[in-house]
């Protein structure tokens, strides 16, 4: 007899999630979580790789609270007799309050919560076998499920860089180690949670470089968009080298060099922020049939592993390092594992966002994946937050909203730019999941004053420039009108 239904190899946010999931839908569940240390009991017993994460946004909500109050007088708000307009953080308060936040976030995953609830919480490094039968092994014990889903902590990508790992470096997800805030700082890399961090400290009066080998940062974005918040970067004061890769780390006199460009840049604290990759080596999983490409777990849409009863979800793919799109794998993967293999990821319609300042959100295809895919019949159009009333409320103006869609109105991909576009991209996600067309965008009667309105009005402004551009339509059109005004009454 089966000890389970469903054993889940985590260590992550993720993996207690796909546990939860698993026991509602009435599965008898292990959860396999890495063995308590020292560094990670510090805010919690049971996670070592996800308080960075949290730490890093509540860190950047403090940033621009700063921001804000340095415009104040633009709004006509001043403080007392003080004219200075001097602001300033106590770093080490901004950090307790981070820690309770993030002790509140992560309570309701404590071991004794999680067995409240049924699942077996087994801590302990362990491996596959696969005689006399699969299992996973834990301080000796097999445990046999019919089901395995993998669901670990991701590992850095370090660059083979001279002086790097000797000079030594921190992570986004190790920000909350800083016991200040540095006078100088390095990010070598353009993942998403360094830009974000980057842009936090410059704000906190960190001077600021970012060393990145693309033409721009946030490589994977559109180039449009991500040169704009490139530009607000830059015009806050960021230094941002790009095509350039660091060849060289030293330290002297407690002091960090990195070359690039035949330049010496000396930095207090460097962050890497080069992506992450799965950290799988440890769990024995070629000798259970499981194969990889590179670094990254081979998975097929139904997230099955090579072996079939071994499931994966999370960073083991690559890419960018998003809690809901781990969260959604989770949810398919136990729909398989507890049901019939039968459901499949869809990507397409899933929005992320990067919460830089402007927030740059996107879902669906980009303007160049969709003119590669469907030619001529693509229609572009873009509205700039600088024509909308709340924008202009805000003093947030710095941005657009871009449809993609195809010729029969189907909606392709959009990109926002600006502020709130977290939030603004959702109900377009909504809309290419669910097949809503851009007229049926353009219909809705938005609320004003919000954010939201740019939806409504960037989809009727694509509707008219499609109208436009058919000749047919528009000389039928006018030829009617002007007949109509020529009648006699």
């Amino acid at each position: 007899m089966l000890d389970y239904d469903v054993v889940i190899v985590g260590g992550t946010i993720t993996g207690i999630y796909a546990a939860i999931t698993a026991t509602k839908l009435q599965g008898r569940v292990a959860l396999i979580q890495p063995p308590p240390t020292e560094i990670n009991t510090v805010t919690s017993p049971i996670f070592s790789n996800t308080q960075g994460f949290n730490h890093n946004k509540i860190i950047s909500k403090i940033a621009n609270f700063v921001e804000q109050i340095h415009h104040k007088k633009q709004f006509g708000i001043y403080e007392g007799t003080d004219d200075s307009g001097e602001v300033w953080v106590k770093f080490q308060e901004a950090k307790k309050y981070a820690d309770y936040v993030v002790n509140n976030q992560l309570a309701k995953y404590e071991p004794e919560v999680l067995a409240t609830l049924g699942i077996d919480v087994i801590f302990g490094e362990g491996k596959f076998v696969d005689r006399p039968k699969l299992a996973f092994v834990v301080k000796g014990r097999h445990l046999r499920s019919r089901k395995y889903l993998l669901a670990t902590p991701s590992q850095p990508i370090i660059p083979a860089i001279p002086g790097l790992i000797s000079t030594g470096f921190i992570t986004p997800e190790e920000i909350q180690e800083l016991s200040k805030v540095p006078e100088t700082l390095a990010v070598i890399g353009g993942d998403p949670s360094g830009i974000e961090i980057a842009q936090s400290f410059s704000r906190l009066g960190t001077q600021v470089t970012i060393v990145v080998k693309n033409s721009h940062i946030l490589g994977k974005e559109d180039s449009e968009a991500a040169f704009l918040v490139q530009a607000q970067l830059e015009a806050e004061g960021i230094r941002i080298l790009t095509q350039t890769e660091v060849s060289q780390v030293r330290k002297i006199k407690n002091k960090k060099w990195i070359l690039a460009r035949n330049e010496a840049i000396e930095v207090d604290e460097i962050i890497l922020a080069a992506g992450n990759k799965a950290n799988l080596q440890t769990l024995n999983l070629e000798a259970v049939g499981v194969k990889f490409n590179g670094h990254k777990l081979l998975l097929n849409k139904k997230l099955q592993t090579s072996n079939y009863r071994i499931y994966g979800c999370g960073d083991l793919m690559g890419g960018y390092s998003f809690r809901h799109v781990a969260n959604y794998e989770a949810r398919v993967a136990i729909k398989n594992i507890l049901y019939l293999p039968i459901f499949s990821v869809n990507y397409s319609g899933i929005p992320w966002a990067i919460f830089s300042d402007p927030q740059l959100a996107r879902v669906g295809l980009t303007e160049q994946q969709a003119r590669r895919r469907y030619g001529e019949n693509v229609f572009v159009h873009r509205q700039y937050l600088k024509h909308q009333d709340w924008a202009q409320i805000l003093n947030k103006t710095t941005g657009y909203c871009k449809i993609v869609g195809h010729s029969n109105g189907k909606i392709l991909g959009v990109s926002v730019v600006g502020n709130q576009a977290s939030e603004i991209i959702h109900v377009m996600a909504l809309a290419i999941r669910e097949g809503i067309t851009i007229e049926a965008i353009a219909d809705l009667p938005h609320i004003w004053p919000t954010a939201s309105e740019i939806n409504g009005q960037t989809a009727t402004v694509w509707l008219r420039q499609k109208r436009e551009n058919n000749k047919i339509v528009k000389d039928c059109l006018l030829n009617l009108f002007h007949w109509r005004r020529s009648l006699i009454e």
